[in-house]
């Protein structure tokens, strides 16, 4: 493979890889939209469509593992394909993560809009904004903007530890409420994992830059 192909070849599983990520940001937008508005069909949509994101996972995998065989890559373009292969997984566990309130979804809504505090609103509106901040930062080699997203992760960490509290303390006031609660605090543990995952992207995004996986630094 000529060197033109190669970078070509390169640009395309970068491409890909976003598309993966926009069909996993996507993913985490319906199933809050089902969670909060009772819609079962939508959250079953969110099922089904993970297998897609599965096998585009898979799919990406098979290509970084070829190109590393037949072209032994050096530098800077074995860490391109070592942060695709990375960056693929963490997607594909975000993926998971959406389809696990889609099916807490069907458990607890029943048709009915459930009642989700406003932490969980806010938790995930912060980690979709992670994961595009995240996925941009890789689309433009940017390790400022990846280190905004490490900032990002305590205002998650903040909030979740606020919605547990909030929740217990109406579990132990309301016991009748203690199975949906239960399955809310599920939802608020997901979305503490996506904001992890979108920080893992951006840890990957400064080692493609700089060659080093390393606490986020102050920019210039």
């Amino acid at each position: 493979m000529v060197r033109a192909d190669f970078d070509r070849s390169l640009e395309d599983l970068q491409d890909e890889l976003l598309q993966l990520g926009l069909l996993v940001e996507t993913a985490i937008l319906k199933s809050m939209e089902a969670l909060e508005s009772g819609n079962t069909g939508l959250a079953n949509e969110v099922i089904r469509e993970d297998d897609v994101i599965d096998q585009k996972r898979f799919a990406l995998e098979e290509r970084c593992v070829d190109l590393i065989a037949t072209q032994q890559p050096l530098a800077i373009d074995l860490r391109t394909l070592l942060s695709v292969l990375h960056i693929a997984v963490e997607l594909e566990r975000v993926g998971d993560y959406a389809e696990g309130i889609g099916k807490i979804c069907l458990i607890i809504a029943d048709g009915q809009a459930a009642p989700t505090p406003d932490g969980i609103k806010r938790m995930a509106e912060l980690g979709v904004g992670m994961l595009r901040g995240s996925l941009k930062s890789l689309a433009g080699r940017d390790v400022d903007l990846a280190n905004r997203v490490w900032g990002e992760d305590d205002e998650v960490d903040a909030l979740y530890a606020d919605v547990c509290r909030e929740i217990f303390e109406k579990m132990s006031r309301e016991p009748q409420s203690i199975q949906v609660a239960t399955h809310l605090l599920w939802v608020a543990h997901d979305l503490e994992r996506i904001a992890d995952r979108s920080t893992n992207i951006a840890e990957r995004v400064i080692f493609l830059v700089t060659g080093e996986i390393a606490p986020p630094f102050e920019p210039a």
